[in-house]
Formats: C-alpha cells, sequence, structure tokens
C-alpha cells in the first residue's frame, strides 16, 4: 500500500492548496482500509453487546478519532520540525498496534465462551460491551502505531510547513470519518438476520483470525515473523 499511498500523495508537490486538500482526502480514505486497522475495528464492532448500525458507527467514529489524535500529535513534529520517534520507540509503538489486535480477539474468544452470542442469551450479559470512551483509547494507542510514515508521505510531498499541517489534520479527519462509514457497513451487516442468528458460531473463527493477524503483526514489527510464519 505504500507504493499506493506514495504515488497519491505525488500529486500534491507544488500544488494549489484544494488540490492537496483532495489528497489529504484520498490518503485518509486509503488509510482507513489498511488491514490492522480493519482487523482492530471489525474484533471491536464484532465483540460488541449491541451490533446495531448506530451502536458500530458510534464505536468505529469514537476508534478513529481516538487515532487521528494520535495521528495529528505525533505527525504536526515531523511535518513542522523534521522530528521523527527514535526508530526503537516506532517499532514499540507497531509492536503495541499488534498486541492491541490479540488482546481484542481474545476479549471477542471469552464473550463467545461466555454465551453473549447465542441468540437466546439472558438480555443481561455479565460482559459489558465497549463504550465510545473505551473505543477512543483503543484507537489512540493504535494511531501511535505508523505515524512516522504518514508524516513521510505528506513531507515528500508538500514543502510549505503550514500546508502540511493543514493536510495532515484534514488526512486524520478523514481517516477517523472513514472507519466510522466501514464500520456502519459492518454493524449492518453483522445485525442482519442470517449474521445475528448464526454469530454465535461466527465468532470463534473472527476472533483466531485477528488472533493470528496480531501475532503476525507485532512479530513482523518486531522482526521476528520469519522464525514463526
Amino acid at each position: 500500500m505504500l507504493g499506493l499511498d506514495q504515488w497519491v500523495a505525488g500529486f500534491s508537490d507544488g500544488a494549489t492548496l484544494l488540490i492537496v486538500a483532495l489528497v489529504a482526502v484520498l490518503l485518509g480514505l486509503r488509510h482507513a482500509t489498511d488491514p490492522d486497522h480493519l482487523a482492530a475495528v471489525t474484533t471491536l464492532i464484532a465483540g460488541a453487546e449491541q451490533r446495531a448500525t448506530k451502536a458500530a458507527a458510534r464505536l468505529g467514529f469514537s476508534w478513529g478519532l481516538g487515532h487521528a489524535s494520535s495521528l495529528f500529535l505525533f505527525g504536526a513534529p515531523i511535518v513542522l520540525f523534521n522530528a521523527y520517534l527514535p526508530a526503537q520507540v516506532e517499532q514499540a509503538a507497531e509492536a503495541t498496534v499488534g498486541v492491541l489486535i490479540i488482546g481484542l480477539a481474545v476479549w471477542l474468544l471469552v464473550r463467545w465462551r461466555r454465551g453473549s452470542f447465542r441468540v437466546h442469551q439472558h438480555p443481561h450479559s455479565p460482559v459489558p460491551m465497549r463504550r465510545p470512551l473505551q473505543a477512543f483509547g483503543i484507537g489512540l494507542l493504535h494511531g501511535a502505531g505508523g505515524s512516522a510514515g504518514v508524516g513521510i508521505l505528506l513531507l515528500a510531498s508538500i514543502h510549505d510547513r503550514v500546508l502540511a499541517l493543514a493536510a495532515l489534520g484534514i488526512f486524520a479527519t478523514c481517516t477517523a470519518l472513514s472507519m466510522a462509514a466501514l464500520s456502519t457497513g459492518l454493524g449492518r451487516v453483522l445485525a442482519s438476520a442470517p449474521l445475528r442468528t448464526s454469530f454465535d458460531r461466527l465468532a470463534p473463527a473472527l476472533a483466531l483470525l485477528s488472533l493470528s493477524f496480531g501475532a503476525w503483526y507485532a512479530l513482523g514489527a518486531l522482526d521476528l515473523a520469519p522464525y514463526f510464519f
């Protein structure tokens, strides 16, 4: 995906504010579909006690808002002062993203094991659903990983620092809105009659898939993936 991002960002080189804004929008929309984002949000929404469209949209937007806050917080020093995080810190942040996905997958498995997704489950589940504030915190941690790559793309194509900062803000905002849109669609699918009645069988497979991806992502960030995969 990095090649696609660089190709899109290249259109803003020396362009007007409108073109830069459009490029930032496109990068934000593309960034929302990164596999690690999809894995985290899918597991987050699937494990919620309420998988209705509105509840999924709230969780997805809260997650995206937290992610956008981290992008801007860590990206601003990069686009303004070329101040990058140390490589070890960036590597640790990426590994944390993988651990976070693993944690969400384990949480989904725990809810499934306790029978929270059975059609005739007791209405008062002992495992609480994720709140928007919790989703915001998860997004905040997730956004810390990979922020340097975002800054590099913007710095490579935008030479005006004020314009770069504005583009970073648009990029972060579009990522949050895109995650809300994707979560809304996911919530609609999971709340549909066929999946609602069969989700108890789907949940463990979804959790194990996210668990495997999270382990691969974390080990890859630490350059250990070749030893396990």
